[in-house]
């Protein structure tokens, strides 16, 4: 199949969460199966350049419609560690992609509708002809519409669209300038219920609301997630329109990239193990505790790696981490935060924790000592309020470092409670699970793990090389989506 994938992120060279990796590990995987895949992404001005190799010039002369005139781009190509990628360059007074950052502007529903419009105006102006469409987010929710609405009538009638929602905090919300802007214009016909009209407020229309209407298939990150986005409220207000399409949505797991994420053969660790020599570990166990001055000593490290913020559990976090030293256990976060507030509260405490030999609160993100905490701690605690699918946790299992999960989202798709499931065989168990958002569950599951470590260490290291058993590659993952391509290319 030929697939083009239409996304604001890929990884690493835009990157700003879960959607690079995804974008970057699918089309990889996609592409090991045998098909064609591109992938269309903004030219931000802040993208490292040092990733992209062969840069060039692709198609000069974009001319994309936009409200009662035409914006000129330029359309470069390059490949990003081996997937061609083409960058849109709008030539325009908005400077839509050079502002510094990927996101955050006040005009962000606009620099993202436009990014649609340009990239449906390139597949058309080219003559490309992909199989299948696969877009990403609020920000491509547009491009179902525009393609059944517009561009189906201009010879692009072939082409079928998936749709992946990685995140529905962040919808897309817009005014009536979304559609005079693109061209789509009709008021009446695009504020209906039906259609794009945001499910509680008659005025504003909802770009993944389209994107749900409008695609053919409909994904998000896990088969768990989909389901509380179908009955709960983690939808953000979409669970109607859900229920109204839910013959064409389903969760599908992400997976990891083994090449990267693999103690085997991970260039940034000092010394490599499998489950065949898994006592290296402790060797990258030491050269943690050094690389961050923590005490030599006869405790499990437990480790937080993630933004801090409320969607991540950052009450719990906070508590993980003193409960962890009550318990004779060491703690090492690595973790940016999203708020003032937040920050202000972990610079607080890594001041006031700055003499203890069992802690070290890393404020911020470095990719290298991320992959040197997984391949050093013991246990990793991930308390999310919500988790649409979870990397973290998956490369924890990979690495031997056993999770301690609230059961949510896909989390639950991904760890099984070494004591309680009763839905997996206790050899197939590889963590532990806990349920409420309060303090007591918390403590209940890491006194467990480390009760586990300290008391039964045998039964401990067997827990561990279990879940170094568990395949989350994206080799399960690419089948799901072939499968879903298929079942709409042939409709």
């Amino acid at each position: 199949m030929y697939i083009v994938q239409i996304a604001s992120e890929c990884a690493p060279v835009i990157k700003a969460g879960g959607l690079g990796d995804v974008v970057y590990g699918l089309s990889r995987e996609l592409e090991l199966r045998g098909n064609c895949v591109e992938i269309i992404l903004p030219k931000y001005d802040c993208m490292r350049y040092d990733h992209i190799w062969a840069l060039h010039d692709a198609y000069r002369d974009l001319w994309v419609p936009w409200y009662g005139g035409t914006i000129h781009c330029s359309v470069y190509c390059g490949w990003v560690h081996g997937r061609l990628c083409f960058f849109i360059e709008p030539h325009s007074g908005e400077n839509f992609f050079n502002r510094g950052c990927y996101y955050g502007c006040n005009d962000d529903n606009m620099r993202f509708a436009f990014f649609s419009k340009a990239a449906m105006e390139f597949l058309l102006q080219s003559n490309k002809g992909p199989d299948i469409i696969h877009c990403h987010d609020w920000q491509t929710g547009l491009v179902p519409v525009m393609l059944y609405e517009m561009y189906k009538y201009h010879g692009m009638g072939n082409q079928r669209v998936c749709y992946t929602i990685h995140n529905f905090k962040h919808q897309g919300i817009g005014g009536v300038d979304l559609l005079w802007g693109t061209g789509l214009n009709r008021e009446s016909y695009y504020f209906q219920y039906d259609k794009l009209r945001d499910n509680f407020n008659a005025f504003a229309l909802n770009l993944m609301k389209g994107g749900i209407v409008y695609s053919n298939a409909v994904t998000t990150v896990s088969p768990n997630h989909a389901w509380e986005a179908h009955y709960t409220d983690i939808s953000c207000g979409l669970g109607h329109t859900i229920h109204l399409n839910q013959d064409k949505f389903q969760g599908v797991l992400n997976g990891i990239d083994y090449d990267y994420w693999n103690p085997s053969v991970d260039r940034y660790i000092p010394y490599h193990y499998e489950k065949k020599d898994f006592e290296h570990k402790l060797y990258n166990k030491k050269a943690l505790r050094k690389r961050l001055l923590l005490g030599e000593s006869e405790k499990p490290i437990i480790a937080y790696i993630g933004r801090l913020d409320n969607q991540k559990g950052v009450h719990l976090v906070h508590h993980a981490m003193y409960y962890a030293l009550n318990r004779g256990a060491q703690f090492v976060l690595l973790g940016s935060a999203t708020e003032p507030g937040i920050n202000a509260h972990f610079w607080h405490e890594k001041h006031h924790l700055n003499h203890n030999p069992d802690v070290h609160l890393e404020i911020g993100f470095n990719e290298e000592l991320s992959h040197l905490i997984y391949a050093g701690a013991d246990m990793i605690v991930v308390p999310s309020n919500y988790e649409p699918c979870g990397l973290t946790q998956i490369i924890g299992l990979k690495y031997g470092t056993v999770p301690i999960v609230r059961g949510v989202g896909g989390l639950v798709n991904t760890v099984f409670d070494r004591d309680y499931d009763q839905n997996h065989p206790p050899e197939e168990r590889n963590g532990y699970v806990f349920y409420q958002t309060d303090y007591n569950a918390l403590e209940s599951a890491m006194d467990r793990a480390i009760g586990l470590w300290y008391v039964y260490p045998e039964e401990f290291r067997k827990l561990a090389l279990q879940g170094m058993n568990c395949d989350y590659s994206w080799n399960n993952s690419g089948q799901g989506y072939i499968e879903i391509y298929e079942n709409i290319r042939n409709k």
